[in-house]
């Protein structure tokens, strides 16, 4: 565990992973924890600084997520943000109540007195506000230090160490919200610079060694960053001075990987990484459990449980040529795990993910997920500091149900082929205009619908593909990327040309929010 965090408690927005992020870019460990975790837990993580995150509610709703009382009193310097201000508010002895004028967008926020938390920051501010609530009476000991035109947008009682501001300062949208939250995490709380990519490595690399022991442990290998991360990172724990290892990677073909990706996975894990590797294709079974599939959470929901199935079985088979196996380790990252479960206040649910939602509810063997609550772009930076090689680093995300949420329906081999070709076409033209590196995300999504087209005065009657290509952060929020004309135009007539199946070729330029990056 961190010898100092700030903990973040989320009171159900959707992005207070964010506040943790921008403290994190600062060299602090921060973790967000839900608004109902007991003090112990909060205690657990040796917090320096409190955070109260926005959220939907109204804090005088009759099921307003709420806080225990006592952390109010731990003494710990303390940030409200949007709902964390209304709830401060609220719990001390102030007034929250219906604006006249809800604000939502950009807004112009005025300094009125000096603050610790507004340090070095000019007199206005442009801001990004989300409240239809607003402070009407402080709590005792409050006093206000900045206002818009419509509410007060910051309070502080330095005394007892409480700050908060009715805008959003971890969204880019507000200008200085990162020197905000530096001022609290470095100045008020008096943090220490010094969590970094190598602290993290030996943190967990010590972690590791005292939870396993000297038990045995097999890692769920996808092929993609998170999972080879994971996997060298505890490789590295696991090791002894002869370089035997103790943890044995299990690298599964689902049957809906990419083209050639069996083979190339392999290939880089065994020789690059130098991984103690085991493949295991188990192509027909997922299919047969996959057939006439239609709903895609139950496609998500049958590949985790098969999975696990899958690496309990050769769990069983190396036990009886090493020994007990007790350990089975993943590269869940923090994205996974907000859209899969509500584990972090009232959030909602967007769809489960196959680390997080296809686990069954007794399962034999403990997992390992070292990297649960890094973002992708954290990942890389363990990687590098690694040593790994960027070619695997720079590997955009792909999902572990693979495929089979790229297969909109029924996932039936002839359509997988299908896709394969119209995937690897996307992927390498991308590749040769030098854009693989600078997007998040790119491929090929099969829908199923069907058109009439006209190929050497033949009438046809094919699929559709779908091309998509997205720019983002972490995976929270992403833009289409308005891909070259040129590339567009290759990538559709190669496909239209060179994949038997397909005459219609469109491109998605729908952003998240509203949509999701995968179809499914």
């Amino acid at each position: 565990m961190e010898t100092q965090s700030i903990v973040v408690l989320d009171f159900g927005a959707q992005y207070s992973q964010l506040i943790a992020r921008r403290i994190r870019e600062q060299n602090v460990f921060s973790v967000v924890l839900p608004c109902t975790a007991s003090l112990d837990e909060i205690r657990s993580y040796s917090p320096i600084g409190i955070v109260l995150s926005g959220g939907p509610s109204s804090v005088y709703d009759k099921d307003a997520p709420a806080v225990d009382q006592r952390v109010f009193t731990m003494g710990l310097p303390m940030l409200g943000i949007c709902y964390g201000l209304q709830l401060m508010v609220h719990a001390l002895g102030g007034r929250v109540q219906a604006a006249d004028k809800r604000e939502y967008g950009h807004a112009t926020v005025n300094l009125k007195t000096s603050s610790g938390l507004f340090h070095n920051l000019p007199g206005k501010l442009n801001v990004w506000m989300s409240h239809g609530d607003k402070a009407v009476e402080l709590p005792p000991g409050f006093h206000e230090t900045a206002s818009s035109p419509n509410a007060l947008a910051a309070i502080e009682n330095a005394e007892k160490r409480m700050w908060a501001v009715q805008f959003h300062p971890e969204v880019h949208h507000t200008h200085h919200g990162t020197d905000i939250l530096r001022n609290f995490a470095l100045v008020i709380c008096g943090a220490k610079p010094t969590w970094t990519p190598q602290h993290f490595i030996d943190a967990t690399i010590a972690s590791v060694r005292q939870t396993v022991g000297s038990g045995r442990a097999i890692c769920a290998l996808s092929g993609g960053v998170d999972s080879a991360v994971a996997a060298t990172l505890v490789d590295r724990a696991m090791r002894n001075a002869k370089h035997h290892t103790r943890l044995t990677c299990v690298f599964v073909n689902n049957g809906v990987l990419r083209k050639d990706e069996f083979q190339k996975v392999q290939q880089n894990l065994r020789d690059k990484l130098g991984l103690h590797l085991v493949a295991v294709d188990a192509t027909k079974r997922f299919l047969e459990k996959l057939a006439g599939v239609t709903d895609p959470e139950m496609k998500r929901k049958i590949i985790g449980r098969e999975f696990i199935k899958v690496f309990e079985q050769e769990a069983r088979r190396i036990e009886k040529k090493e020994g007990k196996v007790k350990w089975l380790v993943q590269g869940t990252l923090y994205p996974d795990v907000i859209e899969s479960r509500s584990v972090r206040g009232p959030s909602q649910i967007i769809k489960s993910h196959h680390n997080v939602g296809g686990l069954p509810e007794k399962m034999k063997l403990k997992l390992i997920e070292p990297l649960k609550e890094l973002f992708k772009d954290e990942v890389r930076k363990i990687g590098r500091d690694l040593g790994m090689p960027e070619e695997i680093l720079q590997r955009q995300p792909f999902p572990g149900p693979g495929l089979a949420v790229r297969v909109v329906g029924e996932v039936t081999p002839e359509r997988l082929a299908i896709l394969r070709e119209c995937d690897d076409i996307v992927v390498n033209e991308i590749k040769d205009a030098g854009l693989y590196s600078k997007i998040w995300q790119s491929f090929a999504v099969l829908l199923p619908v069907m058109s009439v087209g006209v190929m050497g005065d033949q009438r046809t009657y094919a699929y559709t593909c779908a091309v998509r290509a997205v720019h983002s952060e972490d995976g929270m929020t992403a833009d289409w990327v308005p891909l070259p004309n040129e590339v567009l135009k290759t990538i559709s007539s190669r496909i239209v040309n060179e994949v038997k199946g397909v005459n219609r070729v469109v491109y998605d330029i729908t952003s998240k929010p509203p949509g999701t990056i995968e179809w499914e």
